[in-house]
């Protein structure tokens, strides 16, 4: 039911607005604002749990996370999981079988890695491996195959693109997130060479959500932004605190 769920919100004329949260508190808020489905945000739970960005937490620290994330709200919730925290295709289905057994209905999987705190594009085998054999669990899942090209900075990013969208398509991705694709005629191009619903990342630099929607983007989501502005408002409010400890109004 879930499943069904996301994956039509991907298939409306209008953008579909992905609300992007790290704990069961941020989750009841988004639900609350009307979002129809959430996403967490990798980079915000690593942060919220003391590790920086990057495969750095144990995913059982993820299961306990998503778990109460999942049990908070009763909209479908997808779970940002990196390049899944292995090398080895079988561990990542295992760890996916584990998400899916706590509710999850979907993923992000990437193709990037981060090392010494630098995004690494992989090799497209890797990824496409990992989700033939997610897809071999048997289980619906909403595979969003990341495709880090852009924020890698390749050359070549946009034909690079395109030629990774086309293996994840055929080795069963669901949708494609492209992060850091942004100008009209790049984004256009990547709509045109696929069928699967194209996920792009919210920057200043992109236009309205009406344009994208004219263009035939289907996703938006923002990651850790909302977190991050959070987190200078509490640092505002402890600085503020500690010069003049009064309570905030």
């Amino acid at each position: 039911m879930g499943y069904t769920t996301f994956k039509k919100l991907h298939e409306q004329p209008q953008v579909f607005v992905l609300g992007n949260v790290w704990d069961a508190q941020s989750a009841k808020l988004a639900q609350e604002a009307g979002f129809k489905a959430l996403g967490t945000s990798s980079h915000a739970i690593a942060n919220v749990l003391g590790y920086p960005d990057g495969e750095r937490i144990s995913v059982d620290e993820i299961l306990f996370m998503v778990e109460r994330i999942v049990n908070a709200v009763n909209i479908p919730v997808s779970v940002d999981f990196e390049a899944g925290y292995s090398d080895d295709p079988e561990k990542v289905a295992d760890h996916v079988q584990r998400l899916l057994d706590i509710g999850v209905i979907g993923i992000n999987l990437e193709d990037g890695k981060i090392v010494n705190g630098t995004r690494k594009l992989s090799e497209s085998a890797i990824l496409e491996n990992k989700i033939k054999a997610i897809k071999a669990i048997g289980k619906p899942v909403f595979i969003n195959a990341r495709i880090d090209t852009f924020t890698t900075k390749h050359e070549q990013a946009l034909e690079e693109s395109i030629k990774r969208s086309h293996v994840y398509e055929k080795a069963g991705a669901d949708g494609l997130f492209i992060p850091l694709a942004e100008t009209k005629s790049d984004i256009l191009a990547l709509v045109a060479a696929n069928s699967l619903p194209i996920n792009l990342f919210l920057t200043p630099h992109l236009p309205t959500v009406q344009e994208l929607a004219e263009w035939g983007i289907k996703r938006l989501s923002h990651g850790a932004k909302i977190y991050e502005w959070l987190v200078k408002q509490n640092k505002k409010a402890f600085d503020d605190f500690a010069d003049s400890p009064t309570l905030p109004k």
